[in-house]
C-alpha cells in the first residue's frame, strides 16, 4: 500500500452541520412524524404503477430505481400501451400510480383516462406526477380540467416546507434548504382553490437579486403542490422539480406512505454500525496517535447522544501491533488502554486475503489472532467478523466459512459485494453455512482518502457527500447500514469522525428519523426478520463482474459450468434425451450424484445452499475432456418456482431445453411411477381419486395430486422461464416426436446447441421392438437401452379419468397453444388433438 508523504494539518476540521430553522416556523411548535397507515391500504398491494413516455426513459428509470432502493415492487409501462390490469380479485394492484411527465396523465385517451381514474377512486390510490419543463423560456400554462397554472422555466433559490402539512413522516418540516436550487428548469403553480395545498415553497432568483422581505409568504413560489381530492376524490401530488434535488427523495418517501394509506411506508428505524477495519494496520507517518485515540473515544460519545447503544467496532491484525513511530505506538497502547469501550472483531493476523489460503492456513491465522487478542484482553464477544480486502465472503470460500465458525464461533459477517458493489441500494444480505451475510456501505472515505488535501475539493467534496448527497442517501434508503472505514480515517486529518457526526446532525436537522446501534448479531437477526426474502443467497457466476474475480481462488473456472439444461418436466422422456446427449463427443454432461443419479438438482433443491463450490465439483475440468460443451440435465427443474431465477442469475448465456407431452399421460405416468416406488399413498388411492381430490384429503394424498397435476400446467412454467430467458434460448421438444423420431429430433436440437462436430444419430440409434422405443446401437444385433424402470407397461388410464383431465387441462392447452404459435414454435399433434377433442 503507498501512502503519500505525510500532510497532516495542524487541527483536523470538527463538524460544523447547524439546523437553520426556518423563522416563519412559530415558536414551541414540534412536530412529529405522521402515521398514514388506514384501513384502505388493507385493499391494495405493496406495488408501484410507473406510467412512462418511453420504456427506458430517464426519470423513469430514476423513479424506477428509487422504489428498488426502497424495496417498493413496480409495473412499469408505456402510455402507448393499454393500462395493465389494476385490480385482483376484490383488492387493488398498486398502491400509488406514478406520472414521469404529468402532461401524459391529462393526455391520455379516455377510456384509459376513466379506467385509471375510476380505479384511483375506488381504491383511494393517490398519484404522483412530475411536470416537465417546456423548451421555451418562462411561460404561464393552465393545466387544463384543473384550476392551476404552471410557470415553466424558473430558476429557485431557498427551499422550505409547509410545516402544516400531514404528509411528512420522514422529513421533518421546520428547516430551510439555503443557497440555489439545482437547475434552472423548474416549474411552479399558481392557484386560488382551497383544494390545493402547498408542500414546498421557494424564491424566484430574480426575487432574491431584489432582496425581498424573508418574513413575508407572499414572496415565495410553490414547487411542489398537493391536490387534496375534495373535487374528484383522487389525491395528486405534482412536482415542479426533478428528483435531482436530494430533498425531494425524502419528500417522496413521504408522499408515497401518505398517497398508499401507510401501504408503502417505510420504518423510521435506521440502524448504523461503523467499522473500523485495519486496526494496527498501515504504515508509518498514517497510523493514529494518542490524540487520535482520544478524539475518537470523544467523538463516540457524542454519537452516543444521537445513537442509541452506539459503539465504533474495531477489526484487528495483531501481527502489526506496534508497528508503527513511537507516536504512533502509543497510539496502538492508548487503543488497548480503551479497549471495553469499543466492540472489536477480528480480522486475518497477517491481514491476509482469505480466498488465496486453504482451510489450514486460514485457521492457522484466525488462531494467532485469537491468541493476541487474549493475550491484551480485547473483548471479542460479538460473533462478527470481516474478511480484509473484501475476500472470500462473496464470492463465496467455503473454507473462510469452515474456519470463521469452527475457530471464532461466527455467526454473522457482512459485504459489499453482494450482489455487486454498484449500485450501493441494490446491495442484499443472505445467509450461507449457518453466518448471516449482511450489506455492508461505503462512506466516501478510503485507505487512500486521509486527509483533506485528497480531495479535490477539500471539504466541500466531504460535505457534499453527508448533506444530501450519497451517504445521506444511503441511510435514508436502507434501514441497516453497516458502514466500512479504515484505521487511518481516523488519524491523520480524522476525517471519519468529520464525516460521521455531520451526517448524523444533518439527519437530525431534515429528518425524524429514529438512529440505533444494537449488537451484531441482533442486527443480523432483526434484518432477515424484515427482509426474510433475502435468507437465500442468489449465486451468480464469478467471471461475468471483475471485482468478483479479483477475490476468486484461482484455482477455480467458470468453464466448470454448464452451457445448457435439460430441465423437464419429469415423465416426458428426459432420460431418452439425457443418454442420447451423453452418445455425443462434443457434450459432457455432470458426474452421477451418490443420491439423485445423473440429475444434480443443484437448483431446484437444498443443495443450492451447499454452495458454488459444491455444484461446479459435478462438471470436468474443460482441460481434462475433449468435449466442449457441458450440460446438466434435472427434471425437477422445470416447474419450480426458484429455478429460472436462479440459473439466470448464474449462466444467463446457458440454453433451455424442456420436453412436452399429452399432460394428462404425463401426470398418469407420474402416479405410475410413485406406485412402481411402493409410495404408500399410491398403492392406497386409486388415481382418479388422486386426481380428483380436494382440500378435504390428507395431506399426502394433495402432495400427490399436485406432482402429478402441477408440472402439466406447462404454459404458466414456461412463461416463468421466459420472464428471465430470452425464447432464442428455449429449446421445446415435443415429446411424442422424441420418442418416434428421435433422430430428426438430435439433429434440430444440434442446430440449436451450435455443438460440434455434427454427431449422425442415424448411425447409432435403432428403434427396438422389445421395448418399443429408440435404443444406442452397438453392434449389428446389440442395442442398449435404458433400464428397466423406463418403458415400462401398465393399465390403461380409466375413461373416467381420460375425461376429468381433458377437462381439467383444458384452459393450461389452450394457454400453451397460443403460446407456442407467439414463439413461432410447432404445435405438437398430440395438442392439438387434446385442443379439438371438446371442440
Amino acid at each position: 500500500m503507498n501512502f503519500r508523504p505525510f500532510r497532516r494539518i495542524s487541527q483536523p476540521p470538527q463538524p460544523r452541520v447547524t439546523c437553520r430553522i426556518d423563522p416563519l416556523m412559530p415558536r414551541n411548535l414540534s412536530h412529529q412524524p405522521h402515521d398514514h397507515r388506514s384501513k384502505e391500504r388493507h385493499r391494495l398491494g405493496r406495488r408501484a404503477l410507473i406510467i412512462v413516455e418511453t420504456q427506458y426513459s430517464k426519470p423513469g428509470t430514476k423513479i424506477r430505481n428509487l422504489l428498488d432502493a426502497w424495496r417498493i415492487d413496480s409495473k412499469v409501462e408505456a402510455v402507448a400501451n393499454s393500462l395493465p390490469s389494476l385490480t385482483h380479485g376484490e383488492k387493488g394492484k398498486f398502491a400509488v400510480v406514478f406520472f414521469e411527465n404529468f402532461s401524459t396523465y391529462l393526455n391520455m385517451d379516455s377510456w384509459n383516462r376513466q379506467l385509471l381514474d375510476k380505479y384511483c377512486q375506488s381504491f383511494s390510490v393517490g398519484i404522483v406526477g412530475f411536470v416537465q419543463a417546456k423548451d421555451e423560456e418562462s411561460t404561464l400554462e393552465n393545466i387544463e380540467g384543473f384550476p392551476l397554472t404552471v410557470e415553466y422555466n424558473v430558476q429557485l433559490v431557498d427551499y422550505r416546507l409547509n410545516i402544516y402539512s400531514d404528509v411528512w413522516r420522514v422529513t421533518k418540516p421546520g428547516e430551510i434548504f439555503e443557497g440555489g436550487l439545482p437547475g434552472d428548469t423548474w416549474s411552479v403553480f399558481h392557484f386560488n382553490d382551497s383544494n390545493y395545498e402547498p408542500l414546498a415553497y421557494s424564491l424566484l432568483l430574480s426575487t432574491l437579486e431584489n432582496q425581498p422581505d424573508y418574513d413575508s409568504e407572499e414572496k415565495y413560489r410553490v414547487p411542489v403542490i398537493h391536490d387534496r381530492g375534495q373535487v374528484d376524490g383522487i389525491q395528486r401530488v405534482l412536482f415542479g422539480g426533478s428528483l435531482d434535488f436530494w430533498l425531494h427523495h425524502v419528500m417522496l418517501m413521504d408522499i408515497i406512505s401518505y398517497l398508499s394509506h401507510g401501504k408503502l411506508s417505510m420504518t423510521l428505524d435506521r440502524y448504523i454500525q461503523i467499522d473500523i477495519d485495519d486496526i494496527f494496520v498501515g504504515k508509518e507517518g498514517t497510523r493514529m496517535k494518542v490524540e487520535d485515540v482520544e478524539a475518537l473515544v470523544a467523538s463516540q460519545k457524542r454519537l452516543q447522544a444521537a445513537v442509541d447503544g452506539f459503539h465504533f467496532n474495531l477489526g484487528f491484525s495483531g501481527r502489526y501491533y506496534l508497528h508503527g513511530t513511537p507516536e504512533e505506538d502509543a497510539g496502538d497502547k492508548k487503543l488497548l488502554e480503551y479497549r471495553h469501550q469499543f466492540w472489536w472483531f477480528g480480522h486475518m493476523y497477517r491481514h491476509e486475503q482469505a480466498h488465496k489460503l486453504d482451510l489450514s492456513s486460514l485457521e492457522s491465522t484466525m488462531i494467532s489472532n485469537k491468541q493476541f487478542a487474549q493475550d491484551y484482553d480485547i473483548p471479542v464477544t460479538q460473533h462478527y467478523a470481516v474478511a480484509p480486502h473484501h475476500s472470500g465472503v462473496y464470492p463465496v470460500h467455503e473454507e473462510l466459512y469452515q474456519g470463521w465458525r469452527s475457530i471464532w464461533d461466527i455467526k454473522v459477517t457482512s459485504t459489499e459485494e453482494y450482489p455487486s458493489l454498484y449500485p450501493f441500494w441494490r446491495r442484499r444480505g443472505f445467509i450461507h453455512n449457518g453466518i448471516m451475510v449482511l450489506p455492508r456501505q461505503t462512506c466516501g472515505l478510503y485507505t487512500h482518502t486521509v486527509f483533506v488535501a485528497d480531495f479535490k475539493s477539500g471539504l466541500q467534496d466531504l460535505e457534499e457527500n453527508f448533506k444530501g448527497g450519497e451517504l445521506f442517501l444511503t441511510i435514508l434508503y436502507t434501514p441497516f447500514n453497516i458502514f466500512m472505514t479504515h484505521m487511518n480515517n481516523y488519524g491523520n486529518d480524522r476525517l471519519a469522525l468529520y464525516t460521521f457526526e455531520g451526517v448524523v446532525k444533518f439527519i437530525q436537522c431534515w429528518t425524524n428519523l429514529h438512529l440505533l446501534s444494537v449488537p451484531p448479531v441482533q442486527l443480523g437477526i432483526n434484518y432477515f426478520h424484515m427482509f426474510p426474502e433475502e435468507k437465500d443467497p442468489i449465486w451468480q457466476n464469478p467471471c461475468d463482474y471483475k471485482r468478483h474475480i479479483a477475490i476468486w481462488s484461482q484455482n477455480k473456472s467458470c468453464n466448470r459450468l454448464p452451457r445448457f439444461l435439460v430441465v423437464g418436466p419429469q415423465k416426458t422422456g428426459t432420460t431418452a434425451l439425457y443418454s442420447f446427449l451423453s452418445m455425443h463427443p462434443g457434450v459432457t454432461s455432470n458426474v452421477n450424484s451418490p443420491t439423485t443419479f445423473e440429475e444434480v438438482q443443484f437448483f431446484s433443491s437444498n443443495n443450492y445452499y451447499k454452495g458454488l463450490d459444491w455444484y461446479m465439483e459435478f462438471f470436468p475440468d474443460p482441460a481434462n475432456t475433449s468435449a466442449t460443451m457441458l450440460f446438466e440435465k434435472s427434471a425437477t427443474y422445470f416447474d419450480n418456482e426458484n429455478v429460472p431465477q436462479r440459473v439466470f442469475s448464474l449462466i444467463p448465456r446457458a440454453k433451455i431445453i424442456c420436453i412436452l407431452i399429452d399432460p394428462a399421460k404425463r401426470a398418469y405416468s407420474w402416479y405410475q411411477h410413485m406406485r412402481s416406488k411402493a409410495d404408500v399413498t399410491a398403492l392406497n388411492y386409486t388415481f382418479y381419486s388422486i386426481i380428483t381430490a380436494d382440500e378435504r384429503m390428507p395431506r399426502h394424498v394433495r402432495e400427490l395430486q399436485s406432482r402429478c397435476l402441477v408440472p402439466g400446467m406447462y404454459a404458466q412454467h414456461l412463461v416463468r422461464w421466459l420472464d428471465y430467458f430470452p425464447s432464442r434460448q428455449v429449446f421445446i421438444i415435443d415429446g411424442e416426436q422424441l420418442r418416434n423420431n428421435p433422430i430428426h429430433v438430435m439433429h434440430k436440437l444440434q442446430q440449436f446447441l451450435h455443438v460440434q462436430p455434427y454427431f449422425d444419430y442415424s448411425q447409432h440409434l435403432r428403434y427396438d421392438s422389445q421395448k418399443g422405443f429408440f435404443c444406442q446401437v452397438l453392434t449389428d444385433r446389440r442395442n442398449k437401452c435404458l433400464g428397466r424402470s423406463k418403458g415400462r407397461t401398465y393399465q390403461p388410464m380409466d375413461e373416467v379419468s381420460a375425461a376429468h383431465l381433458r377437462h381439467f387441462y383444458r384452459k393450461y392447452n389452450i394457454n400453451l397453444s397460443k403460446l407456442l404459435n407467439r414463439l413461432n414454435t410447432p404445435v405438437p399433434d398430440w395438442l392439438q388433438e387434446a385442443l379439438s377433442d371438446e371442440d
